[in-house]
């Protein structure tokens, strides 16, 4: 029987231009939490494991917020995401002050996935079908060397109250990844949509797929992503920003001619708090599709 696939929600970031922990942040009618949305639909597209990538000071507060919940419905772990996870004493700086982003993240959750996966951030609403699509390939497609994301269409994941950083993609004819380069100053005007960064300036077309963090991984994707991960630390050994993020990772596997990644139809739907100012945004959409059915009155 094939083992069903686990969720790995990504909730250890800092929040900073939100101004808090939106990870445990309440938004449904009922106080529910975006990532609620994410593992009720994981539960009902079949997936089997749920684990969370957290920061040390949440960790409390989020298994108390949510053993409670959905404890009961779906077997549930947690790993912390720390200054030295998976880092060795040679590289750690006393000065810098946050973990080196997603890949790292994934890394710090290796010793707890053994079987398919996908990964999500814990403050971005995906919808139902990315979580059936994924299910699907996770169970009957994913390979050593076949991985998987959902796409988005640019002109569905924007902010209206300011820019925003997406993975902008490039497709093959056939619908697989060829790259992606991580645009971070991404807005709409009158005129469309544009990167713009000093005197850079690019048009990206309304239908063109980006990352939204949502992907797809054979359990051989922690081993890929370790042969990079230690190059990373040496070369950034002194850049106390550095960030070891995902699309790195992709993008070294296609490239390399490791991995294809096969991009999935299921991002029809998304929404995320990427400013304060987009709080009512989210609280309305979801109460919209409490009433529209799609969701029970309480989910839990």
């Amino acid at each position: 029987m094939t083992k069903k696939p686990t969720l790995l929600i990504l909730a250890a970031g800092m929040g900073s231009r939100y101004g808090g922990d939106k990870q445990i942040d309440g938004f449904g009618p009922n106080k529910e939490t975006i990532l609620e949305y994410s593992v009720f639909d994981a539960i009902r597209s079949g997936f089997g494991k749920v684990v969370f990538i957290v920061r040390r000071e949440i960790l409390e507060e989020a298994k108390a917020m949510f053993v409670p919940k959905f404890g009961g419905k779906i077997e549930l772990d947690f790993v912390v995401q720390a200054l030295d996870s998976m880092v060795p004493e040679v590289y750690q700086n006393p000065e810098r002050n946050k973990p080196y982003g997603t890949a790292h993240a994934l890394l710090c959750a290796k010793d707890v996935i053994h079987e398919p996966f996908a990964v999500i951030n814990a403050d971005d609403f995906y919808g139902e079908e990315a979580f059936r699509m994924l299910a699907s390939f996770l169970t009957r497609e994913v390979k050593a060397d076949l991985h998987c994301m959902v796409g988005y269409a640019i002109k569905n994941v924007l902010s209206d109250h300011g820019t925003v950083s997406r993975g902008v993609c490039e497709a093959s004819k056939e619908g697989y990844l060829l790259g992606m380069i991580e645009r971070t100053r991404i807005s709409r005007n009158t005129d469309g949509i544009f990167h713009e960064d000093g005197a850079e300036k690019v048009e990206i077309l309304p239908e063109n797929p980006v990352s939204m963090n949502c992907w797809g991984f054979h359990p051989a994707v922690f081993d890929q992503t370790e042969k990079l991960w230690f190059p990373f630390l040496e070369e950034n050994k002194e850049n106390l920003k550095s960030e070891f993020y995902i699309p790195k990772v992709v993008n070294s596997l296609i490239q390399e001619d490791m991995a294809k990644v096969k991009i999935l139809e299921g991002g029809k739907i998304w929404f995320g708090v990427t400013y304060p100012e987009d709080r009512d945004h989210v609280m309305n959409a979801l109460k919209n599709l409490h009433q529209k059915g799609a969701y029970p009155e309480k989910l839990w």
